[in-house]
């Protein structure tokens, strides 16, 4: 094991004023699902759209400043309404799974050659859901509802002069203190896992995963990519990938499905129901925490608003300081951000001239990153009143 760990840091990100107007009496999440300020992220932040309808953009309000990017599947104008917009791998077809698979794998590895000193940068890859139970207008709720991915660098030299933010924030997604199943269930959590067939993927020991310089994650089932980088162009890294998702959405239906009804019965709609039964319904204490929870829901009404009925997770991929691919997955929960699974809490402070400063540089990697898409024929770049489409 290594040397005990420091803390959860606070970072602070300047970003520009937004100017996309909202209608009076509109939230600010309901306006941001709309077609219509989809549309306009696309014109004013796009840089590459493809014919699945995966859109590459700019993060106006970004975790970093180094380098910041998205890939979403735009289906605003294919599906209008909100709630029935693929939010997870599982819910994509063939053909939007692989070219998603490419488009990360070439964004990760432009990460990996710009930034190639695993003591000076982080990397993250990083995938957020939420569940349909999560109304649009709530504070904290993610304010796109479709699929995407994130791809961010940051400075270990700024995360280690970073101040220490509060351990118990309750965004921060520390699974042994913040979730609601992990505090009770983190070995029958890691049991389960271990039963998934596993070749690329090399389960870590509990914690060793960890960076050094946050502590997180904290209590989640991590795996070391075998191989490294060069793995991710491999379509069985994918495949692995997303058992690790299947895995967890068995695990959170079995659940809580079994806090809402209190019948032991493996989901109709699982991947592993020989496991489930095994390694989930025959244990006491995966039962005896489902019903203790059960009776905290009937009791308060307050508690039971905040439960997440369906799944909702953050799944990353991410570079640590000794140089590991590491892969882990978390319950999601309303308010936190991808960069808190890592114990980073980024304050995005309204600042134009701050902004201004890193945006040329920022701008430029984007642009560079876009043209390893256009090369490989993954799509077409898009202009925008900050840049153009890279055509003479």
């Amino acid at each position: 094991m290594r040397k005990p760990l420091f803390g959860p840091r606070e970072i602070i990100t300047p970003r520009p004023s937004l100017t996309v107007p909202i209608p009076q009496g509109m939230g600010r999440n309901e306006f941001f699902n709309s077609p219509a300020n989809l549309e306009n992220l696309a014109n004013e932040n796009g840089l590459l759209r493809t014919p699945q309808d995966w859109l590459m953009f700019r993060k106006i309000v970004g975790h970093s400043s180094l380098f910041d990017t998205s890939v979403m599947l735009d289906t605003s104008k294919r599906i209008l309404d909100p709630l029935g917009r693929p939010v997870r791998r599982d819910q994509l077809s063939g053909e939007e799974k692989q070219v998603w698979g490419q488009m990360s794998q070439i964004l990760f590895d432009y990460m990996v050659e710009k930034f190639p000193d695993p003591e000076q940068h982080l990397l993250l890859c990083g995938e957020a859901s939420l569940d349909a139970t999560w109304p649009l207008g709530k504070p904290g709720v993610p304010s796109i509802r479709m699929i995407h991915n994130h791809f961010m660098a940051f400075p270990m030299a700024q995360l280690k002069a970073a101040p220490l933010t509060d351990p118990n924030n309750p965004n921060l997604t520390d699974s042994g203190h913040n979730t609601l199943f992990l505090k009770h269930l983190a070995e029958v959590y890691r049991g389960f896992f271990a039963l998934l067939d596993f070749h690329i993927l090399e389960p870590l020991a509990d914690d060793d995963g960890s960076l050094s310089v946050t502590g997180f994650p904290k209590g989640l089932p991590s795996w070391q990519i075998k191989g490294g980088a060069e793995m991710l162009k491999s379509q069985q890294f994918w495949d692995e990938y997303e058992l690790v998702l299947r895995g967890f959405l068995d695990f959170y239906r079995t659940f809580f499905g079994l806090v809402s009804t209190g019948v032991l019965q493996v989901p109709h709609d699982s991947y592993f129901p020989n496991f489930i039964e095994k390694a989930l319904l025959e244990s006491e204490i995966f039962v005896a925490a489902a019903q203790m929870l059960r009776d905290k829901v009937i009791a308060d009404p307050l508690f039971a608003n905040q439960i997440r009925w369906r799944p909702a997770y953050k799944q990353i991929l991410y570079r640590d300081e000794t140089g590991r691919l590491i892969v882990t997955i978390s319950q999601n929960s309303v308010g936190n951000a991808i960069t808190e699974l890592l114990g980073i809490v980024v304050n995005r402070v309204e600042d134009p001239k701050a902004f201004a400063a890193v945006e040329p540089s920022l701008i430029a990697r984007l642009l560079e990153a876009r043209e390893r898409l256009i090369d490989a024929n993954l799509g077409t770049p898009i202009a925008t009143a900050h840049w153009g489409d890279g055509t003479v």
